[in-house]
């Protein structure tokens, strides 16, 4: 992915509900997307549950910004966050925003953030509830953390079978639905415009799966023909092949 300087991104990061063990990975994806100007973590930094964020603050640039548990039970860090994402909006002209969390009390904020025409990247645990997860621009799991191809990285990424992802309805409707929707007079869809039709309605990463690659994904369901003509690819539903060809009629 190329990145994009113009853009500016924000991070708000819930440090209650997100490991920092992979914040370089946040980081590295949304460096993708443009220039993380903001980058703030809300929590309590009284208390020693975050002191695995209090190591990488300085590191990265992160601020902390400080919410003591006034109540129990209430959670103070969320509005905070949440406060300053619309503050953020209203003032600033940031085009993507970040939301590190697992926690599904950040969905109306996602959906008010993208009702603004704003890219919404979400990253979370697998614990994430879908609400959250689907009212993001994209989401990516933390655990899906993609090693490099180096000996001795241990990747953490798990390959879906294709077993697996043909009983993934939802899964195989958005792709089979969105190659309906690009195809041309040929029969054939432009891939690019295959994953642009899915980026404008779902929350959808490859990595959640297991592929670092969208087009290996599609490879992987065993549900599409893939064709490559001059380095782009075309995809067409398999079940097309197996569409009755009426017989020719009979000679008079």
């Amino acid at each position: 992915m190329t990145a994009v300087p113009d853009r500016f991104v924000a991070l708000f990061i819930d440090a209650d509900n997100a490991p920092a063990s992979h914040i370089e990975v946040i980081l590295n994806e949304l460096a993708a997307l443009g220039t993380v100007g903001i980058r703030r973590a809300y929590g309590n930094w009284k208390g020693e549950r975050l002191n695995s964020w209090e190591r990488v603050l300085h590191e990265y640039a992160i601020q902390p910004i400080q919410q003591f548990d006034l109540t129990k039970g209430k959670n103070a860090t969320d509005i905070a966050l949440v406060i300053d994402a619309m503050d953020t909006l209203y003032a600033r002209k940031v085009e993507v925003f970040a939301l590190v969390s697992s926690d599904s009390d950040f969905t109306p904020l996602a959906t008010r953030l993208q009702a603004d025409g704003k890219m919404v990247v979400g990253f979370g645990e697998r614990k994430a509830p879908a609400a959250f997860v689907n009212a993001c621009s994209k989401f990516l799991y933390l655990e899906n953390e993609i090693a490099d191809e180096e000996p001795g990285a241990a990747a953490t990424v798990v390959k879906r079978s294709a077993k697996e992802l043909k009983g993934d309805t939802r899964l195989v409707k958005l792709l089979r639905n969105a190659v309906q929707a690009a195809e041309g007079d040929d029969g054939w869809s432009h891939f690019g415009r295959v994953g642009q039709h899915i980026a404008n309605q779902a929350s959808f990463d490859s990595r959640n799966y297991g592929y670092k690659k969208p087009i290996d994904l599609f490879r992987a369901t065993d549900l599409f023909d893939i064709e490559v003509r001059s380095h782009t690819s075309y995809l067409r539903d398999k079940r097309r092949n197996k569409a009755v060809t009426p017989e020719p009629a009979a000679e008079k």
